[in-house]
C-alpha cells in the first residue's frame, strides 16, 4: 500500500505557528494548486490543499516562507473528523507534511525570508514517529544560480 503525497503551490494565507498544550509546535496552512488542465475558453481552476506541519518542519515553514510563496510539499494524506462546539461532527481531509522543499523561485524583493538563517543545511528528513528528527533547512539565497549548459550532458 501506498499513501504519499506531492504538491507544489503557493501558501494561500499568513502563517500562524502553534503550540500544542505539550508544547509542540504545529503549523496549519493551505497550498494553492492549478489543475493541470483546463477547457478551452475557462480559466485554470485552482485546488486549496489543506496541509499541517508538526515539530521542526513547522517552525521552518514558519520562518523561510509567508503567504504568496512558493512551495514543494511531500507527505502523507489524512482523514479525521471531530465535532465542533455546536456538536457538529466535520470531516477533514489534509496532508501531514513530511518534507518542504524551496522551489527555486526568486526572492521577492524587499522580502525578509531567510535573512536571519544561521542553521547548517541538513538533508536527511524523518518519519514524524521517530523520536530523532532533523529537517532540509536552508533559504534560496543559499544556492548559486549557473547559467552555462558548457560541458552539461543533458
Amino acid at each position: 500500500m501506498l499513501n504519499r503525497v506531492i504538491l507544489m503551490g503557493r501558501i494561500a494565507q499568513d502563517l500562524e505557528l502553534k503550540q500544542t498544550q505539550s508544547g509542540v509546535s504545529v503549523l496549519s496552512f493551505s497550498v494553492a494548486v492549478d489543475r493541470g488542465y483546463a477547457r478551452q475558453g475557462e480559466e485554470k481552476q485552482t485546488d486549496f490543499i489543506d496541509c499541517v506541519a508538526w515539530r521542526q518542519r513547522a517552525e521552518f515553514i514558519n520562518s523561510y516562507f509567508s503567504k504568496g510563496r512558493m512551495i514543494a510539499i511531500e507527505g502523507n494524506l489524512q482523514k479525521r473528523t471531530y465535532e465542533d462546539r455546536n456538536g457538529v461532527k466535520h470531516y477533514v481531509t489534509e496532508v501531514i507534511v513530511d518534507n518542504a522543499s524551496f522551489t527555486g523561485e526568486p526572492k521577492q524583493q524587499g522580502s525578509t525570508t531567510g535573512s536571519t538563517f544561521s542553521t547548517p543545511v541538513q538533508n536527511n528528513p524523518v518519519n514524524n514517529d521517530s523520536g530523532n528528527e532533523s529537517i532540509a533547512i536552508g533559504d534560496i539565497d543559499d544556492f548559486e544560480v549557473v547559467i552555462s549548459d558548457d560541458g552539461v550532458p543533458f
